[in-house]
């Protein structure tokens, strides 16, 4: 997210505090988008993620008056979020298999379809190979632009568990992308 873009969040949080309707709607539609893509990821289904997303916005809001630090929304929002998610997947996991709906939330990621990615599909089928926790370690730090920190808030986990991860995640990026270089070069 862009700094400016930071810069009216944290307004619009700081202002949504005191009880601004108009600031909180407007915060719902800046984060959402984000939301939304982290809990299609987290759940492998929009319409179940949307459901989940609803939810965390019901704690986000309740939350949101006792939040200190305004530049602190987007992972906190995102630590409640994922949150939900983990109790709703809980709920569920009799019914599927968490890797596999990972592994169809890859597919659909639209957001590789970027120009700037000019083998997206290689892209797309070595993520869906990732280990869900970094999947989302991943996907959080390079598409959510967040830090470290936030990542580490946004997943509820240690600082050195998501250095971890991030490297981890890396290895096996670069390793399945090499291999299929080569193996794309040899036809």
């Amino acid at each position: 997210m862009k700094r400016v873009d930071r810069i009216v969040e944290e307004y619009l949080v700081i202002s949504a505090q005191t009880g601004n309707r108009d600031a909180l709607a407007r915060l719902v539609k800046l984060r959402g988008p984000r939301l939304l893509a982290h809990a299609t990821r987290l759940m492998g289904n929009r319409e179940e993620a949307r459901d989940v997303l609803q939810d965390a916005w019901i704690d986000i809001m309740r939350g949101l008056p006792k939040l200190a630090d305004p530049r602190a929304f987007p992972a906190w929002a995102t630590r409640i979020l994922t949150r939900r998610c983990a109790k709703t997947i809980h709920r569920n996991v009799r019914t599927r298999e968490l890797k596999r709906e990972f592994s169809a939330t890859a597919e659909r990621m639209s957001y590789l379809e970027n120009e700037k990615f000019a083998d997206a599909d290689a892209v797309r089928k070595a993520l869906a190979h990732l280990p869900v926790s970094q999947k989302a370690a991943i996907a959080l730090f390079y598409l959510e632009e967040m830090s470290v920190a936030e990542v580490s808030i946004a997943l509820d986990i240690p600082i050195g568990t998501v250095k971890t991860r991030l490297m981890h995640a890396r290895e096996k990026l670069k390793t399945t992308l090499t291999k299929t270089g080569e193996t794309d070069g040899q036809a």
